[in-house]
Order: C-alpha cells, then sequence, then structure tokens
C-alpha cells in the first residue's frame, strides 16, 4: 500500500471509530495510524478537512454501490415496496452514521459532481420510480426521483426542524419508517 492509501485508510478507521466526533481527529493522529510524515497529509490532500470529504465520499459510495444489490435482497417485492426498503435503508444509514452522511450531503451541495453520491443515489433510486410510475414520461419521472431525493436529503439535515413542525421524532426508524412512506405516496400520487 503507497503513502497516499495509508494515509485515507488511517483516516476511514478514525472516521469510523470517532463516529459523531470527527472534529477530534488530528493530523497527527492520521499520520501516526498511517506510518507517514506529517506533511505528506498536506503534500497528497490540502488539508485534513479535504481528506476527509475524500475518505467520506469512498465511505459513502460503498454504500450505494450496496443499493444496485438491492434486487437480490428484494425478490417478490413489487416496485413501491422496493422504493420503501431503499429509503428506509438510505434513511437508517443517514441517522446512524449522521456525522459522516451530514459531510457527504453538504459537499454535494456546495460542489456538485457529476458522479458524487447525490447524483449516484438519484441513479440507483431512478428505475424504482419509473417501475412505479409506468404511466410517467422520462422527465416525469426524474422529477419526481429528484423531489424524492431532495426531500430525503432536507428531512436528514433539518431533522430538529421538520420533526418539530410534523409533531414526529423523526430520530426513531419506526417514525422515518411512516414519515417515509407517507412522502412517498405524495410524492409519487400512488
Amino acid at each position: 500500500m503507497d503513502n497516499k492509501e495509508a494515509i485515507i485508510q488511517a483516516t476511514m478507521k478514525l472516521i469510523e471509530e470517532k463516529g459523531e466526533h470527527l472534529e477530534e481527529i488530528t493530523v497527527r493522529e492520521i499520520c501516526k495510524r498511517a506510518d507517514v510524515g506529517l506533511g505528506l497529509l498536506n503534500y497528497h490532500f490540502g488539508n485534513k478537512d479535504k481528506l476527509i470529504e475524500l475518505c467520506v465520499e469512498r465511505m459513502i459510495n460503498d454504500i450505494v454501490e450496496n443499493f444496485q444489490h438491492i434486487r437480490e435482497k428484494t425478490e417478490g417485492f413489487t416496485p413501491f415496496e422496493k422504493l420503501e426498503y431503499l429509503g428506509n435503508m438510505t434513511l437508517d444509514f443517514l441517522f446512524e452514521h449522521y456525522a459522516v452522511s451530514r459531510i457527504s450531503v453538504l459537499t454535494d451541495m456546495q460542489t456538485p459532481k457529476d458522479n458524487d453520491n447525490t447524483n449516484r443515489t438519484y441513479t440507483a433510486y431512478l428505475p424504482l420510480v419509473a417501475a412505479c410510475r409506468p404511466d410517467l414520461d422520462e422527465p416525469g419521472v426524474r422529477r419526481k426521483t429528484f423531489c424524492l431525493i431532495t426531500v430525503m436529503q432536507q428531512m436528514f439535515l433539518r431533522y430538529n426542524t421538520v420533526s418539530k413542525l410534523l409533531d414526529i421524532d423523526l430520530t426513531k426508524k419506526e417514525n422515518r419508517r411512516v414519515w417515509h412512506s407517507q412522502i412517498l405516496h405524495d410524492i409519487l400520487e400512488v
């Protein structure tokens, strides 16, 4: 493993260990774990924040890749049930990995890229939305998919506000599932 990859791997392990306390990760700690000099982190990544963003993107990519395998887990489900399953899986991940997910969503919003995590999530959801609404043309399916992903991101980022507005505690898995099902019905009009 080269120095750059060693730094990435060490940082990803620290992110997993620190959970909600990413601010506790130091450059010294990363370099010590990677067994590299302090200057290499800045040389390869510019600064710790850019390194953490890259690591978060890689971690989320792994989850989004898992979305592609949803067909195996949901054989026999209706298209709506598959979409509901994927949405619940997404929301559970977001809330269970709050710090990492927040960085990912905000990075995608601040500096959108063609293949960022939001776009890859959109791409994973698109065929399921199309299967739920075969009566819609492609632009209609795209709009509904965009609305669904946007609502889920906002619900996650602003869960305190949304929880107060809707009088529902979205930190609880069962409440998220009920809310998500309602949102699917609202957006898809099914």
